[in-house]
């Protein structure tokens, strides 16, 4: 199996200096999962942009049963030294840390510090007023599972989307691979040891997120090697159909789907929810249950008649009779919750 879709290894490393572009961001995630759903990670991830290239935004969500939520969102001094070859395999934003081991194939991630012990409810409110601090420390080994899904390389109008199109400019030059994984949280005196899989996003472009009516984005790696994972917008606001692509892995290679059932954001949900979906291949359709497990949400910003509220969010799925526990973000406009 190719884990690279053709791509230089080169891809995989990071900038060396600031990008002449103030405009450019290049950024790494991770989103992971316990198999037994006891813990998770619905992301963690470094944004860096050119214009503020010595502080880069970074953020770790650690999500527990019950809705418990421990967070860090910050901005801290950026970093991407290079190894004794010249070759910058890290990216660093105040403690948190991406390493490319081996690429396309091992990356590690880990953080060491502060966060805040909150609840999804409070982070849907935006309000932290009882949140508490917390020692917080997470290392991950990612192993890649499935050759990366680059957005637009599956779907013709998919493609078309990417080239220019509005959708194509708020996605940008990005892609995912599924992952398994090993890791360790401690959260003060608790220490969590566990294996289960999820996703690793790589992105270098430049992103423009003016006018973002909303997105629906799952993922997630099965027990036999199988997968799925795919990226939609609702309609555009003028009624025409927008991006829509997405893939189930067979455990050698991605077939491409488009999504035909989507469980759309609409209310502010921490868990419980049903969110299961349908994908449709050339061979006909799957649905894969989901049972939304863990949540941390962004409240709306200040305009609420349009800047999307997001949830991130850990999901039980089932296909075929295998359980997993994988990814979903989604967002929505302010003014189009339900409650």
């Amino acid at each position: 199996m190719d884990l690279t879709s053709g791509q230089p290894a080169s891809r995989e490393f990071f900038l060396s200096e600031a990008p002449s572009d103030p405009e450019l961001r290049e950024s790494a995630s991770m989103w992971i999962f316990d198999r037994e759903g006891a813990i998770s990670i619905p992301r963690a991830g470094i944004e860096a942009i050119g214009s503020s290239w010595d502080q880069h935004g970074f953020q770790v969500n650690v999500g527990l049963p019950e809705g418990r939520a421990v967070i860090v969102r910050e901005a801290g001094a950026s970093g991407a030294p290079a190894d004794d070859d010249g070759v910058h395999r890290t990216m660093q934003a105040g403690a948190l840390e991406f390493r490319c081991v081996e690429p396309f194939k091992t990356w590690t991630m880990s953080y060491e510090g502060k966060a805040l012990d909150t609840s999804a409810e409070a982070l849907a409110r935006g309000d932290l007023s009882d949140a508490r601090p917390v020692n917080l420390q997470v290392q991950v080994e990612a192993t890649m599972a499935a050759p990366p899904w680059i957005p637009g390389a599956l779907v013709k109008d998919a493609e078309r989307m990417m080239s220019g199109e509005i959708e194509g400019q708020f996605i940008s030059d990005r892609y995912e691979q599924l992952c398994s994984a090993t890791s360790n949280v401690v959260i003060g005196s608790d220490a969590y040891a566990f294996e289960g899989g999820g996703l690793r996003i790589r992105r270098l472009g430049r992103r423009n997120v003016e006018g973002f009516w909303g997105h629906c984005w799952q993922s997630a790696l099965f027990p036999d090697g199988r997968g799925f994972g795919y990226l939609s917008f609702p309609p555009r606001p003028d009624g025409a159909p927008s991006f829509n692509e997405g893939y189930l892995f067979d455990g050698e290679r991605l077939i491409a789907a488009t999504a035909v059932e989507i469980p759309w954001l609409k209310r502010l949900t921490p868990y419980g929810e049903d969110v299961s979906l349908v994908l449709r291949t050339a061979d006909g359709e799957t649905r894969i249950q989901g049972e939304l497990a863990f949540s941390t949400f962004a409240a709306g910003g200040q305009n609420p008649e349009f800047v999307p509220v997001l949830q991130q969010a850990g999901v039980r799925y089932s296909w075929d009779g295998q359980e997993t526990y994988g990814m979903m973000e989604r967002s929505i406009p302010v003014n189009q919750l339900e409650d």
